[in-house]
């Protein structure tokens, strides 16, 4: 099989939408790692992603065996961009489906590219089986984003370029996957040519379509994606780059929303570039690699496949970033309730910059022994630092919960220290979450209705592919049936967090 793409991706057509992308010593990412960092910049193509590449090979070759009036293709919106650039360089029809979570600037891009960008449904799937239907009902060929060898052969000649402009020691390589196109393309060259170099994939930990596969032996539906990587949010990966990725894959990595935020800033700070959370995936599995494997003086490579941010995004990146790279700790501390606590709790924390600090007094109970503190610290030397800070509190007597790892806490109660709920007050705790467009907020407050009363609500759009909303409800013994009812009638995944220690310790 391995033969076989080799020559498909000698002889693969991309340059005239494409160039060979650089790559880029980073020199501050080495430093850090202790290894030498190199990164392969397909952000830097004309559609500010690498799937001009595929999409021209796989329009181009259909071109030379049939007569083409247009194409039809299901994208988040990297692909949709490659193949409304295709269609227009080649005087084709373009009619492309991207999911109602894309974001904007993908959608405008590819209607600047002359093609018509229909918006249908909440992820890949449902756009694919909707382009498939208008697909067969115009007579266009689909074109496929992952599971197709002129597809695959195209991403490849990011390999072949890698080899060409790197031939000295490489030890490792990183993909992003998303259905598995780059990752086969690219594994299926080097480990031809160079089989002693590793390729290793790149996932959200929401988003494992691949890493599932593989493990199963064959792809596997996923229940649910991420969306926070929209550009590799796909529920099963295909099966022709399963079969690739099967045999040229070394391993794939999982990494979190947090872990791509910090790779986001990584790359800004080494290039003064914002790539999309996809386009961070490589960095984010390389640091991963790196920590967990202590490898030092390598040649690592890591592909940035894209920057196509929506500029709004921005600010969530920005509140997990240093979380991510483990340079901030979020703390529940309880502190004794008299005068002075707050000097020697911060005398405790030292000369460590506050990145937050929230406190409300519990009460007037002249009883009262103890209040909590929500504080936010910034963490100069990384993870490890957490942990110590935490244990030097407990030393000196202090109560420490470490929440920089729950996402509640992250995400809404950092927001709305205030105040606890009034005693007696028996009140259930959800989180929800839905895909975010114009009337999505809306749309979930109608499904509630006033059916049970609402105690605590926090909505905060982070720019995002989905909302999040944290809900309390008193909900009487009577009618415990129809709230379980209306939870699985309501389609939107959740969570009860009546439980969670950020709630009982803040807003109980």
């Amino acid at each position: 099989m391995t033969e076989h793409y080799i020559k498909r991706i000698l002889d693969a057509r991309v340059y005239d939408v494409s160039i060979q992308s650089r790559l880029h010593d980073a020199p501050l990412l080495s430093n850090r790692l202790k290894n030498t960092v190199l990164l392969k910049r397909e952000d830097e193509q004309p559609i500010f992603s690498f799937k001009c590449r595929g999409a021209f090979n796989k329009i181009f070759r259909l071109a030379q065996t049939r007569e083409l009036a247009g194409v039809v293709a299901a994208s988040a919106g990297n692909h949709a961009q490659g193949v409304a650039l295709t269609a227009s360089r080649l005087g084709l029809e373009a009619i492309i489906v991207m999911p109602v979570t894309t974001p904007p600037i993908k959608v405008d891009a590819v209607r600047s590219h002359g093609a018509q960008a229909i918006l249908h449904g909440d992820d890949f799937d449902s756009a694919l089986a909707h382009a498939l239907a208008i697909g067969e009902e115009r007579g266009f060929p689909f074109i496929h984003p992952f599971d197709d060898p002129d597809t695959i052969a195209g991403q490849g000649t990011i390999g072949m370029e890698i080899c060409q402009q790197h031939p000295g020691q490489l030890d490792a390589i990183f993909v992003p996957v998303g259905g598995g196109g780059l990752a086969a393309g690219v594994s299926a060259y080097l480990k031809y040519l160079r089989p002693q170099v590793k390729v290793i994939g790149v996932e959200p930990v929401d988003a494992a379509c691949m890493h599932d596969a593989l493990q199963a032996g064959e792809p596997v539906e996923l229940q649910q994606v991420g969306l926070f990587a929209d550009g590799v949010a796909v529920r099963k990966a295909g099966q022709e780059t399963f079969k690739v990725c099967k045999e040229t894959l070394d391993h794939v990595i999982l990494v979190s929303v947090d872990e791509m935020s910090s790779a986001i800033k990584d790359m800004f700070n080494e290039t003064r570039t914002l790539v999309e959370p996809a386009g961070a995936l490589a960095i984010a599995g390389m640091k991963k690699y790196v920590a967990a494997n202590k490898i030092e003086k390598q040649t690592l490579i890591a592909i940035s496949s894209g920057a196509n941010i929506n500029f709004d995004r921005l600010r969530h990146v920005a509140e997990r970033a240093d979380i991510g790279e483990s340079r901030e700790a979020l703390y529940a501390v309880a502190i004794p309730e008299k005068p002075g606590s707050f000097l020697r709790f911060c005398d405790a924390l030292g000369r460590r910059s506050i990145t937050e600090f929230n406190y409300r007094v519990k009460g007037v109970n002249p009883e009262q022994t103890e209040a909590e503190v929500f504080v936010g610290v910034e963490l100069p030397a990384g993870g490890q630092e957490r942990c110590d800070l935490k244990s030097q509190l407990e030393s000196e007597g202090y109560s420490v919960l470490d929440m920089s790892e729950n996402d509640t806490a992250k995400l809404h109660v950092r927001h709305m220290i205030g105040g606890h709920a009034s005693p007696g007050t028996q009140e259930r705790l959800y989180r929800f979450r839905f895909p975010e467009r114009p009337g999505a907020l809306l749309g979930f407050l109608s499904s509630m209705g006033a059916k049970w009363n609402i105690t605590l609500f926090h909505y905060r759009n982070h720019g995002a592919a989905y909302g999040r909303v944290l809900v309390a409800m008193q909900i009487p013994e009577d009618e415990e049936a129809a709230f379980s009812t209306f939870l699985q009638d309501l389609g939107y995944p959740y969570e009860n967090e009546t439980e969670n220690p950020a709630y009982t310790r803040f807003l109980k």
